[in-house]
């Protein structure tokens, strides 16, 4: 069951023992650097700036796959595992879980780099998103086949 952090979001608590580094089986789709306007009241990002930059990095795939407009339609699952703090670097990488005959289903998490002196990389987010490639007046479409 997900704690309220003392810092804002929900988190659950980390026992891995082992430092964990970015991912290298999955594509890395946008990387991003949170500013102190993304901030909320505690010093940490805003958990709606989060998602919003999910949303954005798990399009990416299905864009590409689409060849045309795609929509968002669905949070299937989204987890604030860690805080995100001013001077994180995030990495957010993607992975097609399921392509319908309209719709695609990525998975992305998100990474912080964080303490340049001495690096840590820390999982903070991982969601479930679901997009529907649209035509021109805003209906569903056939995806191509692959």
């Amino acid at each position: 069951m997900a704690e309220q952090s003392s810092r804002g979001a929900a988190a659950t608590p980390e026992h891995t023992a082992a430092p964990l580094s970015l991912p290298d089986d999955r594509d890395l789709v946008m990387r991003v650097m949170p500013l102190p306007a993304d901030a909320n009241a505690n010093g940490d990002v805003f958990g709606g700036w989060i998602m919003a930059q999910v949303d954005l990095a798990g399009a990416v795939l299905p864009l590409r796959i689409a060849k045309g407009k795609i929509v968002t339609v669905a949070v299937n699952e989204f987890i604030f595992k860690q805080p995100v703090s001013i001077g994180d670097l995030l990495s957010f990488y993607a992975e097609v879980l399921r392509v319908g005959r309209t719709s695609i289903t990525v998975r992305v998490e998100v990474y912080a780099e964080r303490n340049p002196a001495a690096p840590q990389v820390v999982k903070v987010t991982e969601a479930t998103v679901t997009y529907v490639a649209i035509d021109a007046k805003g209906q569903p479409r056939l995806l191509a086949p692959r």
